[in-house]
This record gives C-alpha cells, structure tokens and sequence, in this order.
C-alpha cells in the first residue's frame, strides 16, 4: 500500500470535478433502478473499478488515482449517491405523491434531505465507537477494499480474490445469494446463524407450517420487541457511568460492540462523544420533525397535542430506525430499511395519526438508516486501507475527507432529484415500495394488528435479550425474517458450516484467505446485480 503522508484531499480541483461527476452518475443509477426494480444497487464495486481503470489511463494527472486513499474516495462518492438519491430521497417523497398529495413532495424533499445529512453525520461520529466499532463486520466494505488492494499489489491476494469474485459471478448467474455466502466467512457466527434461522423461516414458513411470517406481522412484530431490546442495550452500552474491564474479543466475533469484548484502548470514538451525538442528533430529528410539520401544514389536520405528540413520535422513530439498520448492516451487510420503515408506519396508524401526517412520517423514516448504513460500508473500506486504525492520526484524517466526500456526494444527490423527480413521476415511475406504504395507509389500522405485533414482540425480546449486545441475535433474526430473497437462508447457513470445518481443521491461519475469497464473493455478487439489473432496465 502506498505510504502517503498526508492523505489525499477531496478539495483538490481534479479530485472535486471528478468526484461530483461520479457522484451525477452514482444518483441517476440509483434512483433509475430503484424506479424500475425496486432495489438498490451497491455501487461500492463499481466505484473502485472506476478509479482503478482512471488510475491506468497514461495522462499525468490520472496518475496520482494509483493511489488506493483516491480511489477510496471515489467509491464513497458514487455509493453515497446512488444510496442518497434512492433510498433516502426519492422514496420518501414518492410516498405523498402516490397518495395523490403532490404539494407535500417539496416538504417531504426537505426533510428527508436534512435527516439524510443528520443520518450521515450521526455514522460519522459514531464509527469506530462501542456501539459502531470500525472492527465490526461490515462485510460489503471488506469486500470493497479488498478488491482495492488486489488492484493496488496484486499477488497471491489478488488471485484469491479473482478467484472468489468469479465464484461470486457464477453462484449469482444461478440465483445463488452469493453477498449472504460470503458473509457468512466473515461476520459474527451466532449473529449470522440466528440471521439465516430467520431467512428460512421466512422462505419457508408456508410450505412447512402454513403461516406466512410477512403477512400476519410475526416478522414485524419480532422485529420490534427485538428492537426496543437493542435500543436499551445500546442505551446502557453508551449511557452506563461505569466501563467494564477491557478484554480481546473472542475468535470469530470481531464484530461485537459489547464493552467488555472490545478494546476500548483502540477506539477513536470516547463514550463521551458517542453520549454527545445521540443525544444531538435526537433533538437535530425533533427539529425536523417540527420543520416537516409545518411545511406540511400538519397544523390543519392536527390538535397542538397531536402535533406535539407528531413530532416526537417522529423523531424517536428515526432515531431508532437508523440505529436498528445501522446493526443489521453492520453484523449481516443488509439493512431491512423498507421494513423498518413500514413498522413506524404501523404504529402510526395505531396511534391515530391522519393519512398526510402518516405519509410524512413514512418518508421521514425510510430516509433515515440507508446513508447511515452505507456511510459504514464506505467508512470500514478505508479504515481497512488506512491500515485498520495503526496511524490514528492518519485514520482520522483520512476518515474526515471520506465524510466530506459522502456530504458533497448526498448534496449531488439532492440536486439530481430536484432537477430530474417531476420527470420520474410524469411517467409514473414510483419505487414500488411506495405504493406498499400507500396501500397500507389507505387500508387503515386493524386490532388484530396491533394484537400480532404485540404477541410476537415478546419472543423477539427474549431472543435479543439472550444473546446480549455482543451477538445482536434477536435484531439479525428478524432482519432474516423481513428479507425474502430466495435460499439465501442455504448460502448463509451453508457458508457458516464450511467456515467452521476450515477452521477446526487449518486453524487460525485459514482466516485471511477465507476473508479475502469472502470479499471475492461479495464482489461477484454486486458487480452481477448491478449489470443485470442495467440489462433489465433497458429491456
């Protein structure tokens, strides 16, 4: 790796110009498949293939792309776009456009466009904490800098990673989930079991038990006891006065955030300034709340104590959503941001608020978690190129220009949409999530809902209880449960299985190969899903 000392500036003019076109290209790919497909891709990959190949173009200035702390920058550029413009942008406001009231399109831009930044910000000041170490998995990160790094030396890692990246691109072309399989070589192994025990459940709950987890809220209903365990966890890992003796983490669960498996010695995030965020960024979502409000003339459709009750109801759902998705993505690599999103929904509509407050606070929600997911992503590939935390001052140095470039890339993000949503929607191009949100507020809250919800949140806290915070086995089982990609629950319980027969037999030293193939799988796996979904598009 090249020994810069001091790293690369996002303000560099070629650096900027080139970082903002790719972050133009990263926005219109997101929000063109999230329209037609419903998914988003992760342009991670493609990013790092793109300044690898800028890197070999034989003009001087393209030289300085050899650089791996430059090509970091231009990944987190394209993933921050596509991510921002899709997720946290035009879902949001496509939800009051697909309930037929378009003037909350322009409120909902708004706020969505300041919780998206908060989210950013709030990832920022969290990673590398006890909540959000930089040693949790966050595998599609992995994947992204070990692709950097085989381009950079090349070698036996290089061929490693050649290797799992076809097997990545072959499993993919037969509908294997290659990203769940690689995964499973890399992530905490209790947290990723309960993750694929709740992938089969999913997949299989009809044939085997003839329930449908999804359709009567057992999934949702888990999710949230799950949740409000993890929330308390998490408030007692932050908030505790006391910090518990530090000691290494156990083999195969790097990715643990329990204090007394993490060595605090290392983390460059103190439990003073992760107090300090949370704390600012619930009251930073409170004043959104209130701006959303009141552009959205909620004023006229609610009593004072509605609104009141509104905005923090509001705020605290956000709060919550974006650190339940910021725990899945980091121990599994997927974040259940749709579902988590509908699960606010709900219990609006129980608490009675009216359909337009409903619709905003759906979109405030959804727009929390995916930029503070993929901000994690983007923030582990350079803490692993920087070295994995040896230079801190190095590190955070680094991890600044990260911050800023995801920042330019989400306000290139805003713009895209503001300049191209009217066209999308002109065609009645809606991510089809939307009208799932829509559907359900049309519909109307039921008892038996509520009663579902209820009775399976027990479970899901008594699973999440169990486990502790170091596992996040309750929040991962649901997670499982709310995803329904086919036999992905094989790839992941397949993997863990061949993860722990290696290592019995080679031992230690059979982790840095199986990582590095891991990443190759990963790899393989986003490079397929986003060229196929480009063919799909234009077809």
């Amino acid at each position: 790796m090249d020994n810069e000392k001091k790293h690369p500036s996002i303000f560099e003019p070629f650096a900027l110009i080139l970082n903002i076109v790719t972050a133009v290209i990263g926005a219109i790919i997101g929000m063109q498949i999230v329209t037609t497909l419903g998914v988003t891709p992760n342009t991670a990959i493609i990013g790092a293939l793109v300044a690898m190949l800028i890197a070999r173009i034989p003009i001087t200035i393209f030289n300085k792309y050899k650089s791996v702390h430059r090509q970091n920058l231009v990944q987190t550029s394209i993933s921050s776009a596509t991510f921002g413009a899709a997720n946290s942008l035009l879902i949001p406001i496509g939800i009051p456009f697909a309930m037929g009231v378009t003037d909350l399109v322009v409120p909902m831009l708004i706020g969505a466009a300041l919780a998206m930044f908060v989210d950013a910000a709030i990832l920022y000041k969290l990673f590398d904490s006890k909540l959000f170490p930089a040693s949790g998995t966050w595998a599609p990160g992995v994947a992204t800098a070990e692709s950097i790094k085989a381009g950079d030396k090349g070698g036996k890692r290089a061929g490693l990673l050649g290797i799992g990246t076809a097997i990545g691109l072959i499993g993919s072309y037969f509908n294997i989930s290659m990203s769940a399989f690689g995964v499973a070589f890399i992530g905490n192994i209790w947290a990723l079991t309960m993750f694929g025990i709740g992938l089969m459940i999913r997949q299989y709950s009809v044939p085997w038990f003839h329930v449908d987890v999804n359709q009567l809220y057992i999934a949702h209903g888990v999710m949230i006891g799950a949740g409000i365990v993890a929330l308390i966890q998490a408030g007692m890992l932050i908030f505790s006065k006391q910090n518990k003796s530090v000691k290494k983490g156990k083999a195969g669960e790097n990715s643990i955030t329990a204090s007394s498996e993490i060595d605090e010695s290392k983390l460059t995030r103190t439990v003073s300034e992760a107090r300090r965020t949370l704390s600012l960024g619930f009251i930073a979502y409170l004043l959104i709340a209130l701006l959303i409000a009141l552009i959205g003339g909620l004023i006229t459709h609610m009593s004072i104590g509605m609104l009141i009750g509104f905005m923090v109801f509001a705020a605290f759902a956000a709060f919550v959503h974006e650190l339940i998705v910021g725990i899945a993505a980091m121990h599994s690599g997927w974040f259940p941001a749709f579902a988590v999103a509908f699960i606010t929904l709900l219990f609006g509509m129980m608490i009675g608020f009216p359909p337009v407050a409903l619709a905003l606070l759906a979109g405030f929600s959804a727009a929390t978690g995916p930029a503070f997911a993929d901000m994690g992503y983007d923030l582990k590939t350079g803490y692993i190129l920087r070295g994995n935390g040896e230079n801190k001052e190095y590190e955070l140095e680094g991890r600044k220009h990260q911050y800023i470039t995801g920042m330019i890339a989400f306000g290139v993000a805003l713009l895209t949409v503001l300049v191209t949503y009217k066209g999308y929607f002109a065609q009645n191009l809606v991510p089809p999530i939307d009208k799932v949100y829509v559907s359900t507020i049309q519909a109307g809250a039921s008892p038996e809902v509520a009663k579902q919800l209820l009775i399976w949140a027990i479970p899901g806290a008594i699973v999440q209880l169990l486990g502790g915070p170091s596992r996040q086995i309750g929040v991962l089982f649901a997670t499982g449960l709310l995803i329904a990609t086919p036999n992905a629950c094989w790839a992941v319980l397949v993997g863990i299985a061949i993860r722990i027969i290696v290592l019995k037999i080679k031992g230690k030293e059979a982790e840095t190969p199986m990582s590095i193939l891991a990443a190759g799988f990963i790899a393989g796996d986003a490079l397929y899903s986003f060229f196929n979904s480009v063919f799909k598009m234009k077809k």
